[in-house]
């Protein structure tokens, strides 16, 4: 099982833990949405909780639980530009429906 930054999404993380001034990388959260799937979280990790399990991907590090783990084995976190917008992506393998508002994902 593994996740992965790709190049440009780990560095784009760096540059804002760096702007935080603290943080040892992000966490990726897998909950239950509103709409009946599953929707992704992504927040900044100040300190490792007890189970996390963590990789490190281009010299920056991604830290999930174990049970979120099981939806996004194989994920990799990408940050993409377009237009005058900008943020990171998720590209999940294990994905084989989207919600019809888009904001969530059914394995």
């Amino acid at each position: 099982m593994a996740l992965s930054f790709s190049k440009q999404a780990a560095q784009e993380m760096q540059n804002y833990l760096e702007q935080r001034g603290h943080g040892v990388g992000i966490r990726l959260v897998v909950q239950t949405s509103e709409c009946d799937g599953m929707t992704y979280r992504i927040e900044f990790v100040d300190e490792p909780e007890e189970f996390d399990l963590v990789y490190e991907s281009h010299g920056a590090k991604i830290f999930i639980d174990p049970k979120s783990l099981v939806y996004v084995d194989g994920t990799e976190i990408g940050y993409s530009i377009e237009g005058n917008e900008s943020g990171f992506s998720i590209n999940n393998p294990n994905v084989k429906e989207h919600c019809s508002c888009g904001e969530s994902f059914y394995v």
